[in-house]
């Protein structure tokens, strides 16, 4: 395993995972939303684009692609896309907030092949949840996943970004899965898109962390994280999954416009490699990129090369420092040994995200 993430350290010729966002276009206005979704950006890839891109990933041998948004449902060509790349070997993992997925799509998404579906839900309870995703939004989600489960779809996923509110839920969200012969999927809070306005609010403490780890320790092996929580192996023992940052490594985002960045949660010009209408594609961006070349070099410990946990928690998430303000070879902003929290302290400005998408925000979606 240590010989396979040095080799992933240093890059691959292809992604194993790309997250492509089809569309900014979103019904709701989810208040940590990664890319501050919301209107949709005219300058969209078209259907034969996105066909293209689908061919290169194909050519490339990319494993699968998740799509996302914004909602992706609301693109009329969504069906189309999909269809082209799980016919064509590119599997498709897309996440959704459920508006669209009514009994008879269900019926059609559970006919597909190399499909997999995640709903986002950031609740166990309609309260919890709705404060962060909208006014019925815990309702609808539920709602998608009754149509998936009766349309016999199989095992899909319900992906939560933990927060401070629900924390105290994770049995609840295990038992949910459960009770649809689901997988539950949970992510980190990054201070990406709107998620910078809310993030302090948003994060877990310190000790919530901890009931994390214990957490992920004791039902891990029934839970998808990723590489979300690499940070939390500080605690002393690590948690399954890769131990590192895969930005511009083994993963990247395409954007609705064809713009490349390193990571899904650094939608910054910093961290932007091309695009997929330049010569040479995708392809190139990926194999060619200044930017990826250096993200791809031996990185330094930093200010964290003192501390005993860096082979552990690796420094964390290079996101959740830029985009509180932090150097990225510093602390994670949530590092477990609070060095982050002491880092914090002297921030003196913030970095904002490259384009807001957002439309006006209703009142009951405001900041608490």
């Amino acid at each position: 395993m240590t010989r396979l993430v040095d080799q992933m350290k240093t890059g691959l010729d292809a992604p194993i995972c790309i997250t492509w966002e089809l569309t900014y276009a979103c019904n709701l206005a989810c208040v940590h939303c990664l890319s501050s979704s919301g209107r949709r950006d005219p300058r969209e890839l078209s259907t034969a684009e996105a066909f293209r891109v689908i061919d290169e990933l194909r050519a490339m041998q990319v494993f699968y692609v998740n799509i996302g948004g914004g909602e992706p449902m609301i693109r009329r060509d969504f069906f189309d896309i999909v269809e082209y790349a799980t016919t064509g070997g590119v599997g498709v993992k897309f996440s959704t907030n459920g508006a669209y997925i009514d009994a008879e799509r269900a019926r059609r998404l559970a006919g597909m092949d190399y499909l997999d579906i995640q709903i986002s839900v950031d609740g166990a309870d309609e309260a919890t949840n709705d404060r962060v995703r909208g006014q019925g939004s815990f309702a609808t989600a539920r709602r998608a996943m009754e149509n998936l489960a009766d349309a016999d779809f199989g095992e899909f996923k319900i992906s939560v970004v933990v927060t401070r509110d629900n924390v105290s839920q994770l049995d609840d969200f295990l038992a949910m899965a459960d009770g649809f012969g689901a997988q539950l999927r949970l992510t980190r809070l990054r201070p990406s898109g709107r998620g910078v306005d809310t993030w302090h609010d948003l994060h877990p403490t310190l000790d919530q962390q901890r009931e994390l780890h214990r957490w992920l320790l004791a039902h891990g092996e029934r839970v998808l994280t990723g590489d979300s929580f690499f940070h939390l192996n500080a605690f002393g023992e690590s948690l399954p999954g890769l131990n590192m940052c895969g930005a511009g490594r083994v993963v990247c985002l395409i954007d609705p416009i064809g713009d490349v960045y390193a990571c899904p949660f650094v939608i910054h010009d910093e961290f932007l490699a091309g695009n997929v209408r330049d010569a040479g594609g995708f392809t190139d961006v990926w194999r060619t990129s200044d930017l990826f070349s250096e993200l791809r070099e031996p990185q330094s410990a930093g200010a964290c090369a003192s501390c005993g946990a860096w082979d552990a928690c690796q420094g964390g998430c290079m996101a959740a420092k830029f985009f509180t303000g932090l150097p990225l070879d510093g602390p994670d902003p949530e590092c477990v040994g609070g060095e982050g929290e002491h880092a914090l302290t002297a921030v003196t400005s913030v970095p904002k995200p490259s384009g807001d998408h957002s439309r006006p925000v209703p009142v009951e979606l405001g900041r608490r």
